[in-house]
């Protein structure tokens, strides 16, 4: 099924009914392991039975507070309530928006800004978030709910004599919400059709049934960790296995704790998440009773993958039993409800390039050690949908070996942002020449390329650095800045250009490590070395770098740099 559309419509069955088809099964359904009291954690488990009657309780619930269409909240901690709020929307044919409780402080503006945006008539959270709820409604100017619902207080009898209402592909399911830029949230409505074929092509690209586990800590409100312990698992019966985000980073062992001995795992986190578990290992207790032999599909994706991130975690969890051919480089973003390639069941490929020919816009590969060599990753190739390389400008479509934007056509596509018909046509209504069919490409923002028939991704257009006619992607500068000296904290700097004399000029903004002691830090020494480092490899000159504190550099819910609102705060002067 590599980079054709199938027409998943034409098998439609909404989410809901394979819920339904369960609900006489005793069979472990959601497991969430809590580690907010307990340091080895307390597992609390739901069956397939005792999920659809609650979830269909809620149902009831809202379909006497609110009319099928309206926007429901998901405000729940993630725990077992978030689970069965999420498909007591499904279940009422309300819009579900799948956000977070108020506690996620990292995230509140995103939280706001997407209520505000959404507008629902009805929040459901948990007994435990209602105080923090309150809290949100006095700090903010958000729109009040009609009504506020804690879905652990509904009460299962009102699953007696529901009957959900019908749905058809076309109906929203639920908006999901990009991770942060600086722009205007943007809700991508995810029809009932969309998720349905999305689902089908996980299913199909990595294998998952019934007999299949799902285990992570994504958070559910981010579009990956919504489809791969949520959703995946209604669909196919497999069973979930999760815990929070905050969970893991305070010790990542514990998403390995999850999939050990366990059978058919499929789990999903960024390049970060690896690397930072791959860091964590030898210094985590209990790690040799471990048996990661039963992982299937580790998907890596949500932001650049890394070959020396793959060959690390490799070396750290292959002696527990992770084999190579596990690790499954992928790509998605949520206009496309979230999956649209991956790698086959091997060892990822690795392509080493012509940084320079790269920024030219062509693909020519060089020896490894060539002063000039890039690697990029392979992300595989697309499942059930079509993906073509076009030249963003003209709406032409590129040959193999030439960079360009990535353009997706297939029944996953959303149906455009939540009230926004400008921005929805310049994205989702991309016309290619001479191709089948013509319009209605989702125009993705990112760069990539296809190279022996796999995608390789090579950065966003948005974040495209041009400087004296010449293109350098910023994950590449960051990578080599990050590099240059220890004291600096990997994967927390941000490159972008910024206006100078008439022209573009690159920025260098990075944390330094938090094991380093700031009286012992010598901030000229670190610019030097990164300094000489991008002029070095990249032939650039910067203009300036800005060394700060850990934690200064923003990233987005998914965990990718976010370049355009660090770039903003440097221009307002907010960064020392």
């Amino acid at each position: 099924m590599s980079n054709q559309e199938i027409d998943f419509v034409a098998e439609f069955s909404p989410l809901t009914a394979a819920l339904a088809a369960r609900r006489d099964s005793d069979r472990p359904a959601f497991t969430f392991v809590d580690y907010g009291d307990e340091r080895d954690g307390v597992e609390t488990t739901l069956t397939w039975a005792e999920l659809d009657r609650r979830a269909r309780a809620v149902a009831a619930r809202l379909n006497q507070v609110t009319e099928a269409g309206e926007r429901v909240a998901v405000l729940c901690p993630q725990n077992l309530d978030y689970v069965v709020g999420f498909f007591g929307a499904l279940y009422a044919g309300v819009i579900a928006v799948p956000l977070f409780a108020p506690e996620v402080s990292s995230h509140g503006e995103r939280l706001v800004g997407a209520l505000a945006d959404s507008d629902p008539e009805v929040w459901l959270t948990s007994s435990s978030a209602v105080p923090g709820i309150n809290e949100l409604m006095n700090a903010h100017p958000v729109p009040h709910p009609k009504q506020l619902i804690a879905v652990d207080t509904v009460d299962s009898a009102l699953a007696d004599g529901f009957e959900a209402p019908a749905v058809t592909p076309d109906r929203p399911a639920y908006l999901q919400y990009t991770s942060g830029s600086t722009r205007r949230p943007a809700g991508a409505v995810i029809t009932h059709g969309a998720l349905a074929a999305n689902v089908r092509q996980v299913v199909a690209g990595f294998g998952v049934g019934e007999d299949s586990t799902c285990a992570g800590w994504l958070p559910f409100f981010h579009d990956m960790g919504l489809i791969q312990l949520v959703a995946l698992p209604a669909h196919t019966g497999a069973h979930s296995v999760f815990t929070t985000p905050f969970a893991f980073t305070r010790r990542p062992v514990r998403w390995l704790k999850l999939m050990s001995g366990r059978h058919d795992v499929i789990t999903a986190a960024p390049n970060f998440a690896f690397e930072y578990t791959a860091a964590k290992l030898s210094k985590s207790d209990g790690v040799a009773d471990l048996d990661l032999s039963g992982v299937r599909s580790a998907i890596n994706g949500s932001e650049p993958v890394r070959a020396e991130t793959i060959a690390g975690f490799l070396d750290a969890a292959g002696p527990l039993g992770f084999r190579a051919e596990a690790h499954r480089p992928s790509y998605g973003l949520a206009e496309a409800t979230v999956f649209v390639s991956t790698t086959p069941q091997r060892p990822p490929r690795v392509a080493v390039l012509d940084r320079v020919e790269l920024g030219a816009g062509r693909a020519v590969p060089v020896p490894e050690g060539d002063d000039r060599a890039l690697r990029l990753v392979s992300a595989g190739v697309p499942v059930g949908q079509l993906v073509r390389i076009a030249d963003p400008a003209i709406g032409a479509p590129r040959i193999d070996g030439e960079v360009g934007e990535i353009w997706i056509h297939g029944a996953n596509v959303a149906d455009g942002y939540w009230r926004q018909p400008e921005r929805s046509a310049e994205t989702f209504d991309g016309h290619l020449r001479g191709a089948t069919p013509e319009g209605g490409w989702l125009r993705t923002g990112d760069l990539g390329v296809f190279l022996d028939g796999e995608l390789y991704i090579t950065g966003r257009l948005k974040d495209l650095i041009i400087i004296d006619g010449k293109n350098h992607y910023p994950q590449d500068i960051e990578a080599t800045a990050q590099e240059a000296h220890p004291a600096l904290r990997r994967d927390r700097l941000a490159v972008f250009s910024v206006p100078h004399d008439g022209r573009e000029a690159p920025v260098v903004v990075a944390e330094y490590s938090n094991g380093v002691a700031v009286e012992e830090l010598d901030a000229g020494e670190v610019e030097r070395a990164v300094r000489a480092a991008v002029a070095k490899h990249h032939d650039l000159r910067l203009h300036a770098f800005v060394l700060v504190r850990p934690g200064t550099v923003l990233r987005t819910s998914s965990g990718k740099i976010a370049r355009s609102a660090t770039r903003a705060r440097y221009l307002k002067g907010e960064l020392a």
